[in-house]
């Protein structure tokens, strides 16, 4: 097999290409970016239907919307897009053949169906029981076969990826340990595997409970095994989008992380207990047993906080090492003034580093505390959360590396680079919004999955504060700006990589702007360790972590005050 792959060389990062690598992150690529694309508009009338004053959409067209949105932005896009960065961090980072590129195929293949499938169901009518899929509330049969059948073709791409792994290592692809992007590729692929597990566990009984083979689906039962994977899912969203935010920085910077040692142990960390943050969504159920819940949201969750916070150092602090490694050492910031913000790629990977610590991260840590989530389980500040994480975090960073794909990967030219370059400033910002506005609105009580806020067509009224409206308000004129940014993103892809002049053979292009000169090595640590800018930066993030925890206890003090 070995003999019958076809390379090619890369003039930029001087890496060996796999053809058939190469074909299957174009694929996958691509079907990530048209999923986003459909999640990201049925994302927009959602927003507007919350939006009071707009109040687009009626109420079944809301809940057929929030769960198509749920499915394709929250599983579909990330995942196809995941395979792509598997394959790309296993067989062109090693210079290694993709192991089994036939099974690689059916990996593909049996995600779109089964993505099409979910979607069919759901556009049918009669499948709208939202991302989670509560039992009992039920769907047609189609809707969690093809579930099912997306899942199994997810884990076929990690056995692939796991696969080539072992390919690079027996044919000595590479000198030493795997790259640091590897090895966070592979924390992505093994979380996967659990992920995924599970969510076949669960599923596939109530598949058959939708078809009436089984009676009766225990729904504590279900809601603890499907977190397992709903959560576990953008756990794998996490290792890869921390990843990406080391490979950007090699390629763009040629920054090299301050210690590989600690940058592992932090994925090492993700792998041991980044699953336990699962039980934030189940502090509030009677049948679970407080024992159970403290040791999930305290001993066992902080570790994975502590791996989420020595990335939140090393990442910024492998960049600003380059930097000052450049010239750039006067004062604190000119480092940061003077990195290549006109490259998409940087601007994007900062801008998600930072929204997804300061926003998701701090925000996960409060949902994770127990006696602080039960002001706000079921509320909006939940999805105002993980939009912190998935939107802010993940999808941003997979938006910035897709600039580096397309003349790496694709080798085609970059078209509409002013549209890029002002893209995830637009999107990132939005996306802020969306969740810091569902937070806020959360705080104040807003439903997590009501339909009307203004609860016009109840029996019985309930009113929300006024700031909860303009809250909700403010969260709709986001989603737009969010909206504008995903879709000049989606057009600046397609149009790239469909009608971008396409790159000579040995033409080294990387579309912008960098500070560096080429990939940095492979494996190794940086010689530079004065971060003294890095260090302001994650005492600035402290102080908002703190301040921010604590007022949430005082909110908590004032729903059950002591006389």
């Amino acid at each position: 097999m070995g003999a019958t792959a076809v390379f090619r060389t890369c003039p930029t990062t001087g890496l060996k290409v796999d053809r058939d690598a190469e074909s299957l992150i174009r694929w996958n690529a691509v079907a990530a970016v048209v999923f986003l694309a459909i999640g990201g508009t049925f994302a927009l009338t959602v927003a507007l239907t919350r939006w009071p004053a707009v109040h687009l959409l009626p109420p079944d067209w809301f809940y057929l919307a929030l769960t198509a949105h749920g499915l394709d932005a929250l599983l579909v896009w990330v995942i196809f897009f995941e395979m792509a960065v598997l394959y790309f961090a296993s067989a062109v980072v090693l210079n290694s053949r993709i192991a089994t590129p036939k099974l690689g195929w059916v990996q593909f293949w049996l995600m779109l169906i089964g993505a099409l499938m979910t979607n069919v169901a759901v556009l049918q009518g009669d499948s709208s029981v939202m991302f989670t899929s509560y039992v009992p509330l039920q769907a047609s049969p189609l809707f969690y076969l093809g579930i099912i059948v997306f899942a199994v073709g997810a884990l076929i791409g990690c056995g692939v990826f796991f696969g080539t792994l072992v390919v690079a290592k027996e044919e000595k692809t590479y000198q030493g340990s795997v790259p640091l992007v590897t090895f966070g590729a592979l924390t992505a692929a093994i979380i996967a595997v659990f992920t995924l597990v599970s969510g076949a566990i669960i599923l596939i009984p109530t598949w058959l409970w939708s078809m009436g083979l089984v009676s009766t689906i225990d729904t504590l039962m279900y809601k603890l095994v499907w977190w397992a994977m709903g959560h576990s899912s953008q756990q794998i969203n996490v290792a890869a989008h921390v990843s990406v935010w080391y490979l950007i920085g090699a390629v763009v910077l040629g920054a090299k992380p301050l210690s590989e040692k600690v940058s592992r142990f932090a994925f090492l960390l993700y792998i041991l207990f980044l699953q336990y943050a699962s039980a934030h969504h189940l502090l509030a159920e009677p049948g679970v047993s407080a024992e159970w819940k403290v040791f999930n949201t305290s001993y066992a969750m902080y570790l994975a906080v502590m791996g989420s916070m020595i990335h939140g150092m090393t990442v910024p602090g492998a960049l600003e090492a380059a930097q000052r490694a450049r010239g750039y050492t006067n004062g604190l910031f000119e480092w940061l003034r003077k990195a290549p913000w006109s490259n998409p790629a940087f601007s994007g990977m900062f801008l998600s580093l930072v929204f997804f610590g300061f926003v998701g991260g701090i925000s996960g840590v409060v949902l994770g505390t127990e006696q602080i989530n039960l002001i706000m389980h079921n509320t909006i500040y939940v999805p105002g959360h993980f939009h912190g994480t998935v939107v802010c975090g993940t999808t941003l960073a997979f938006m910035a590396v897709t600039y580096l794909l397309i003349p790496l990967v694709f080798r085609r030219e970059i078209k509409f680079k002013k549209m890029a370059q002002l893209q995830p400033w637009l999107f990132g910002i939005g996306a802020t919004g969306i969740s810091m506005f569902m937070m806020g609105a959360g705080t104040l009580g807003v439903a997590r999955r009501h339909w009307d806020i203004t609860f016009a067509d109840a029996p019985m009224g309930f009113d929300y504060p006024a700031a909860a409206f303009l809250m909700m308000g403010l969260n709709g004129l986001s989603a737009v700006l969010a909206a504008i940014g995903g879709a000049m993103y989606v057009i600046v892809t397609v149009a790239s990589v469909f009608f971008g002049r396409k790159l000579a053979e040995n033409e080294n292009y990387l579309g912008f702007a960098t500070a560096g000169e080429g990939i940095a090595p492979t494996y190794g640590s940086s010689k530079h360790h004065a971060i003294p800018g890095t260090v302001v930066l994650v005492a600035i993030f402290f102080v908002a972590f703190v301040l921010y925890y604590f007022v949430n206890w005082k909110y908590l003090s004032e729903v059950w005050p002591l006389s």
